[in-house]
């Protein structure tokens, strides 16, 4: 009798317990992308390991930063803690290629929506809008002031970037150096090897904050750079329900902590949301 009675109690023990973590799982409608990735073991996310203030690996080796952040944040109402998110380092060039490839389930990493590759990839946002500009040696020694002073001047861009494309497009006099990541165009810059970087500005924000006395941005923004968060091409239901996060994470201010924390003080603003896109249609709709 003891023995039975001691295994009912167990059995009810599993049975609420069970129960309890059901009903803090989130619920998504079956044969849904939310549905499909709720059910993995970990969420994978692409992000940057050398991107100040948006994504950085701090000493423990863990990233950390606005877009680390929000990623936390989507993941978190995926029903995800942090330490159930699988994080794969991402640069400019494979960002498309992880998400067509299925090496990541989103790409949070300072990623510019573009029409071009809205053709290839989806985009839920823009959860934050800033322009591209120029850094150069602290006290401007060139007096390189925009775009237009770029003639014959060796010019650091991300390859595949917006900045690269608009360059190439509108200033081909410059002389572009391409790096897969912005921490080695710092690098060309501040050994003599580029003579500016091209760059969005939350971009380089970062690089001026870790070396304020040798590296400034000089000019007015130019060409917006909306950026956003990075799914699978069809995965439309996904983008709807992350720009529905974005927009409840505004309305209760877990947006405005975030860019508050992370980059109000070097980007400025009030920390509020931008207007959001539309989600586009899956391919062949």
């Amino acid at each position: 009798m003891t023995v039975r009675l001691f295994s009912l109690c167990i059995a009810l023990l599993l049975t609420v317990c069970s129960a309890g973590r059901a009903a803090e799982a989130p619920a998504f409608a079956p044969g849904s992308t939310m549905d499909r990735l709720s059910k993995a073991a970990t969420l994978r996310i692409g992000v940057k390991y050398d991107q100040p203030l948006f994504g950085m690996r701090n000493l423990s080796g863990q990233p950390e930063g606005f877009d680390i952040d929000l990623a936390k944040l989507i993941a978190a109402k995926l029903g995800f803690p942090a330490d159930k998110i699988t994080w794969v380092e991402t640069s400019a060039p494979n960002r498309e290629p992880f998400l067509q490839q299925d090496r990541v389930d989103l790409v949070i990493a300072t990623y510019t929506i573009t029409e071009k590759r809205r053709k290839v990839v989806n985009q839920a946002g823009p959860y934050l809008v800033g322009g591209q500009v120029l850094m150069v040696k602290k006290g401007n020694p060139q007096h390189l002031a925009g775009p237009q002073n770029l003639d014959d001047k060796k010019t650091c861009v991300l390859s595949g970037s917006t900045g690269q494309n608009f360059m190439l497009t509108h200033y081909p006099k410059a002389i572009l150096v391409p790096f897969d990541v912005v921490s080695k165009c710092n690098e060309a810059l501040k050994n003599g090897s580029v003579d500016a970087i091209v760059s969005p500005n939350h971009v380089l924000a970062g690089l001026v904050k870790a070396d304020p006395h040798g590296v400034e941005m000089v000019g007015k923004p130019f060409l917006d750079e909306p950026i956003g968060v990075g799914m699978n091409r069809n995965a439309v239901d996904l983008c709807n329900f992350v720009l529905d996060v974005l927009r409840k994470a505004d309305a209760d201010g877990s947006y405005a902590a975030i860019y508050n924390r992370q980059v109000k003080a070097w980007l400025g603003g009030d920390g509020k949301l931008p207007p959001l896109d539309p989600c586009p249609p899956a391919s062949g709709a």
